[in-house]
């Protein structure tokens, strides 16, 4: 499955590196591990999103994913992506852009020719090929009917979805230059964050697929972190619900609220795919 890695410091920029692909150096080993592309999603002084990613695979050079990118920003968001379908390209590569925000999902979703066509003419939005950049133009799209409401939007995009085409997961995480947005729908994968507002700690987490994180200036000032999976054992990781997003605002208030109810109509399995 895909790996995500959200974190927002609200607007304390704060300075933090990245390894996107810790692989060894064995051949072998970065055949079965390295991603279908690496991603990295920051934010510069004035607000303008900056991506930086790779359509890395194992026969390609993998000195993007494996170098230490360090950036300064108040909000992250990387991304190591294992297709299901949509060929390895630059175009299909996490986190995407769109009206200011960007966006990276682990999960898959059917029927893209029926979701193609109830985009309209928002389907312009979408230059790649992966269902992931599809739902994030029908969130956009959401998003911007309900006045920039991000969290009607995501409930919007959701509610259709369910009831319209087969999902096997829907996890993602949403960044502007201050916010942070992340929900978990169905029970397919797992997605944590962890709050540390209260007791700020130094961040030097891996996960267990070659992403590396690490921050000290994260010491000192308080934020929210959100992967799909829990990074250290010793901090208190809480897993999201079901249908529930959370807003991490820029103030670092968080909300946690349910934008769809239940399962997908029709719930993939692996063995659909």
């Amino acid at each position: 499955m895909c790996r995500l890695f959200g974190l927002s410091a609200g607007e304390q920029r704060v300075r933090a590196s990245f390894w996107l692909l810790n692989a060894p150096d064995s051949l072998l080993l970065q055949s079965y591990r390295n991603p279908d592309g690496t991603g990295l999603g920051t934010f510069d002084e004035d607000g303008r999103p900056r991506v930086e990613k790779a359509p890395i695979a194992a026969y390609l050079d993998t000195a993007f994913a494996r170098e230490a990118k360090e950036r300064r920003s108040s909000t992250f968001l990387a991304h190591l992506r294992y297709g299901t379908g949509a060929p390895v390209a630059m175009l299909n590569t996490h986190p995407f852009e769109m009206d200011g925000r960007l966006c990276a999902h682990n999960g898959i979703v059917g029927d893209l020719p029926l979701l193609r066509e109830h985009l309209g003419a928002d389907l312009d939005r979408v230059q790649g090929e992966t269902d992931s950049e599809h739902v994030f133009a029908l969130i956009t799209r959401e998003t911007a009917r309900a006045g920039g409401d991000v969290v009607e939007g995501v409930s919007q995009a959701l509610t259709w979805l369910a009831e319209n085409v087969p999902v096997y997961a829907v996890n993602l995480i949403i960044t502007s230059a201050h916010e942070m947005w992340a929900v978990r729908w169905p029970t397919t994968h797992d997605l944590f964050f962890l709050d540390q507002r209260r007791q700020p700690v130094p961040v030097e987490q891996r996960t267990s697929h070659g992403m590396r994180i690490s921050s000290p200036e994260l010491g000192f000032h308080p934020s929210v972190v959100v992967a799909s999976e829990a990074l250290d054992s010793s901090r208190d990781w809480q897993l999201l619900r079901s249908g529930e997003l959370m807003h991490v605002g820029a103030d670092l208030s968080i909300t946690r609220i349910p934008v769809v109810d239940g399962p997908p109509r029709r719930l993939l399995s692996l063995a659909d795919n």
